[in-house]
């Protein structure tokens, strides 16, 4: 989002509710603010993402493409089993063991390449 603090006041009014959390991810250069669903927390959340310097991903990802969606998350119960299960499956994998993401869990990438174009994030329960 090129205006983190705009896009929390649209998705807070369409809600109902504010972000649940919000933090900087220092090494991926993101700030986020987290939306999870206030019916069942762990069933799935949406994040909302600002660079945080001129290198970070995510400003590289608007520059060329414009603000919107940059990936799903997809919840695992093992992440590194999964990874596994990928990688043997032929998946080009962007992470190949895990990083630590919002709220301290382990998440990797899976490249948009093996996924009809969509940029994948498997985050550990």
């Amino acid at each position: 989002m090129a205006d983190l603090e705009k896009a929390v006041e649209a998705f807070s009014a369409i809600l109902g509710y504010p972000p649940s959390s919000a933090e900087v991810i220092a090494d991926q250069k993101v700030r986020v603010a987290m939306f999870a669903s206030r019916d069942d927390p762990h069933s799935g959340h949406i994040e909302l993402l600002e660079a945080t310097a001129d290198d970070s991903p995510i400003k590289r990802f608007i520059d060329e493409r414009g603000p919107g969606l940059h990936h799903l998350a997809i919840l695992v119960d093992d992440i590194e089993a999964t990874l596994t299960y990928l990688k043997a499956k032929g998946f080009r994998l962007i992470d190949e063991s895990p990083r630590v993401g919002t709220g301290g869990k382990k998440i990797a990438f899976i490249h948009p390449a093996s996924t009809n174009g969509v940029l994948l994030e498997l985050q550990e329960r």
